[in-house]
């Protein structure tokens, strides 16, 4: 009867087999790779590789041609991969991204014109001061005016919150990722503390209406949950809530926003720190026309379309695997005007200058109905 260690030198034997076996197809692989440059023939071959995935599929048994199809799809990656190791194939997008490493400043710019949303005290404002030392800061009333801002040339950055902690994803500024042409060219996480502000005077008992961005007021639900009588009311932006607060002539109304914004209008803080979770911070984006990448750069964000085919989304995602490159966010957002069609954002770790990254950028356009690089940033 044969022993568990018995059984483990078999597999060992097996894995050396595999290994060689894996080395010898991927030669071989490179001898194809370059008979496709002497006769101008593309890498990826589409209904070659289906013939041939199927072909493998059916040699395998019953139980075990799943598993077969997921290991051949690996293989097929890594040896398109390979090849265009081997032929040092680059894509207009890695030519554009070399370009903008070589012109691209060494420093990040200390004074620039920024377009953030909403008024004086903004969380947006905030996030811009902590990037740039001496910002003139233009406020536009919305989202998209901030995009379009940069768009028309207005100014020549911009601030948007892309991501919280607690409330999730700003889904308006994912929507209108696809209406605008721009790069990401920094990132920053901003602590955020809610206080409810209101006019002195004003008890927590008094108020009626509480005024406040959609997502300070996801990030503060359970504390709402004491104002069961209040009406909740949506805002722009949590400094505009308090402006409006101090402008009102009510005296049963408050907001939610930072307590900087309590002292900038002259508001009186009823409580502090009142969101649901203390390690509450929001994530934000400075947007840029020109496509600039400062050294460091360790972050790259990326926008794909992929077929409805079975498998599409598994494929991006076996390359990166193979490239060993680490992906720390996958969003997905219904496209507009087209039925059941949906973009996916892609947040990845890779070094701006390392070879993985490249190769990486290389193949996506194969990979995708549609891609859109946003850039590559650090984040402080």
């Amino acid at each position: 009867m044969s022993s568990l260690d018995d059984y483990r030198r078999e597999l060992d034997q097996i894995d050396r087999e595999i290994v060689e076996k894996l080395e010898e197809r991927m030669r071989t692989a490179e001898k194809i790779a370059v008979y496709k440059k002497e006769n101008a023939l593309p890498v990826l071959d589409a209904l070659r590789e289906r013939e041939k995935i199927d072909q493998i599929t059916e040699m395998a048994a019953e139980d075990m041609a799943s598993y077969t199809r997921i290991l051949y799809n690996t293989i097929m990656e890594m040896s398109k991969d390979h090849q265009r190791k081997v032929l040092q194939i680059e894509s207009p997008v890695v030519q554009a991204i070399k370009k903008a490493l070589e012109e691209t400043p060494k420093v990040f710019p200390a004074k620039a014109t920024v377009a953030c949303q909403g008024v004086e005290g903004a969380y947006s404002q905030q996030a811009c001061e902590k990037l740039f030392k001496m910002p003139k800061i233009m406020f536009m009333k919305n989202f998209n005016g901030v995009f379009a801002a940069i768009n028309q040339g207005l100014c020549q950055y911009g601030i948007l919150p892309l991501e919280n902690s607690t409330a999730g994803s700003v889904n308006q500024i994912y929507d209108l990722m696809m209406k605008y042409n721009f790069y990401i060219v920094k990132s920053v996480k901003l602590k955020i503390d809610h206080s409810l502000l209101a006019k002195k005077g004003v008890k927590k008992e008094d108020v009626r209406e509480i005024f406040s961005h959609e997502q300070a007021i996801m990030q503060c639900e359970e504390y709402l949950k004491n104002f069961p009588q209040a009406k909740i009311t949506v805002c722009e932006n949590t400094a505009e809530a308090a402006k409006m607060v101090a402008e009102s002539d009510r005296n049963d109304v408050a907001a939610l926003a930072s307590f900087a914004c309590g002292q900038l209008y002259g508001l009186n803080c009823i409580e502090e720190d009142v969101q649901d979770n203390g390690n509450n911070y929001t994530r934000f984006i400075c947007i840029s026309k020109k496509m600039e990448i400062y050294p460091g750069a360790d972050k790259t964000s990326l926008m794909l379309i992929v077929s409805h085919k079975p498998g599409s989304l598994y494929n991006v995602l076996a390359r990166f695997n193979a490239l060993g490159i680490n992906i720390f966010k996958l969003e997905s957002r219904p496209i507009p005007e087209r039925d059941f069609d949906f973009m996916f954002y892609f947040d990845v770790e890779a070094e701006v200058y390392s070879e993985e990254f490249v190769r990486l950028m290389s193949q996506l356009d194969e990979l995708s109905q549609e891609c859109k690089y946003l850039g590559s940033y650090t984040e402080i």
